[in-house]
């Protein structure tokens, strides 16, 4: 048997008490009608899911040493009626009691005579394997058990107990091979290396490996536990696959609408920030000029765009830029907040079983970098200079109910997803997003946020606040895509078709610059000038001009993290 002799609260002073749930500010509104979002349960072809968000606590783990707060393993509570458990949950104690596990049942079919029996969509585990065990001093002991699924079916999760005894093959269900998917590890929950126990042990929380708006993976929200992990080898669980071309939970147009005008987050610039976003047509309106490949003098963009190349892929052939004239360059590189608004895509995620609503924010200038080292903050002259800067947040909601569940914010190059219980909101259930002064990179919190090496202390400075300078985006938004809906539904403008650049490649001086830095720096961060700007982002050293919302991965991928 494997085991663990730390795992253990300790003396009674070290009390860890269990994560309390969460709620969102406001309540949920009543949504619009429509077919089949937030109704609760969802279709995925042969089987039919609900999301259970109440739990059972079974068992708390924290060791010893360490700053960990610790895990706990909770087991789903109040299943309907015929629906079966796929596995257990956990989260660390750190957090709020903020998840879910899907729980499943086969979808009723019409009795039809003469029809094939095909076998059956849920199976019981054969049995089950042991995967690690621990001892505890006051909170008893932990056993994880890998339910063995029965052949053409694969488990969906783990099962924790307190006691050695095998769980019954009653508690959870195996589903059929075609219906599942491969999943994948995503963050690390819980760690106990060797060091500490006879065998090490982790837990991750898993996603599809396959993600994006036309992929069918569904996320089933249990989690992966294994005594060593090898990212190469494939998991022993996997997720659900939506076999439901309809993908009937996706919210309707009104829908939509409803969702933004609830959840919209305020987008807050910086107080000092000099280059503020407008509107697309206001830019082309203003004087943004169209470049040819081989041509010298640019193009005016009209003011729709209908004269923009639609189509083809970005080779360079044509790019945006400013103005000749310096004053209508910095009249237009300063944006115009009076006509910015957020432009929106809403797509499926997670197999439709999510709606991911993107919000794009257009400004017509990137400004300056500011670097950071050590204690020294240089503010740059050229480097990080773009035109054309397009960022984006996204809001995550459940199909089950309409639930906002997270933001992704884009923060250049990358970007993370932040829960809604680490949001924070300004008004019922609308959160607040800062966008960092010169870059626009959006950020959940004010404060200073380092790209680079927080090691040494080295990298781009992003300093977000709030100030006067907001748009509320529930309210000054323009819906540009939801590709689901049909064709017609939402129509799409000319220059979200355009797949060029919407400024020229810039290629900086980036040596010569921190050449005249290097003499500013305390003695201690004299680095070379080679080692040093291997420690800043490479986007520092060039500028390739950046390209719309439909030509980025994340259109129809995954967010990047």
């Amino acid at each position: 048997m494997f085991g663990c002799e730390s795992c253990w609260f300790g003396e009674t002073e070290w009390f860890v008490s269990e994560p309390q749930p969460f709620a969102l500010p406001s309540p949920l509104p009543v949504w619009p009608k429509g077919q089949g979002f937030a109704t609760g349960r969802i279709s995925l072809g042969e089987i039919e899911i609900t999301q259970i968000t109440k739990f059972e606590s079974v068992w708390s783990c924290r060791l010893l040493r360490g700053n960990s707060k610790g895990v706990t393993f909770y087991k789903p509570a109040q299943i309907p009626d015929g629906f079966s458990c796929l596995g257990y949950y956990c989260q660390p104690n750190d957090q709020p009691l903020r998840g879910y596990v899907l729980v499943a049942r086969e979808t009723p079919k019409p009795d039809v005579q003469g029809a094939v029996l095909e076998l059956p969509v849920l199976r019981k585990p054969v049995n089950y394997s042991l995967v690690w065990s621990a001892e505890s001093n006051s909170d008893g002991s932990g056993y994880f058990w890998l339910p063995n699924a029965p052949m053409g079916y694969r488990a969906m999760g783990f099962v924790v107990t307190q006691t050695p005894e095998e769980p019954e093959v009653d508690e959870v269900r195996c589903v059929r091979d075609d219906l599942t998917e491969a999943c994948e590890t995503e963050d690390l929950i819980f760690s106990m290396d060797s060091k500490y126990s006879k065998d090490s042990f982790e837990v991750w929380s898993t996603r599809p490996c396959k993600r994006g708006m036309c992929c069918s993976g569904v996320s089933v929200g249990t989690f992966f536990s294994s005594t060593y992990m090898d990212s190469k080898d494939s998991l022993h669980i996997a997720c659900l696959k939506n076999v439901n071309l309809s993908i009937d939970a996706m919210p309707n147009l009104d829908q939509v609408h409803a969702l933004i005008q609830h959840y919209g987050p305020t987008l807050f610039f910086h107080p000092d920030e000099e280059y503020l976003a407008s509107s697309v047509q206001w830019f082309f309106k203003n004087g943004a000029l169209l470049y040819r490949d081989g041509s010298e003098k640019g193009e005016r963009i009209k003011y729709g765009g209908s004269n923009l190349p639609i189509g083809g892929s970005n080779d360079g052939a044509f790019w945006m830029d400013l103005p000749i004239d310096d004053d209508d360059k910095n009249y237009l590189k300063s944006g115009n907040m009076e006509s910015a608004e957020l432009y929106v895509h809403a797509k499926p995620a997670l197999g439709g079983t999510f709606t991911d609503i993107a919000f794009w924010v257009f400004c017509p200038f990137n400004g300056p970098a500011t670097l950071k080292v050590g204690l020294v903050t240089i503010g740059m002259n050229k480097i990080g200079e773009h035109v054309g800067d397009w960022e984006h947040y996204t809001l995550r909601i459940s199909n089950f109910t309409g639930e906002l569940w997270q933001i992704y914010f884009s923060e250049h190059s990358g970007g993370r997803w932040v829960d809604a219980s680490d949001l924070e909101f300004i008004e019922g259930n609308k959160a607040v997003v800062y966008a960092s002064k010169h870059g626009h990179a959006s950020f959940p919190h004010p404060g200073t946020y380092l790209q680079g090496s927080t090691k040494f202390g080295i990298g781009v400075r992003n300093d977000v606040a709030r100030s006067k300078m907001f748009i509320d985006s529930s309210i000054r938004y323009q819906i540009i895509a939801a590709e689901y809906l049909g064709d017609g539904v939402v129509t799409e403008p000319c220059w979200l078709q355009y797949m060029r650049e919407w400024g020229p490649t810039i290629v900086y001086d980036s040596r010569s610059e921190i050449d005249k830095l290097i003499d500013f720096l305390p003695f201690y961060f004299r680095f070379s000038v080679e080692n040093l700007i291997e420690l800043f982002p490479t986007e520092l050293y060039g500028e390739e001009g950046p390209t719309g919302p439909k030509e980025k991965d994340n259109w129809g991928g995954d967010e990047r993290c």
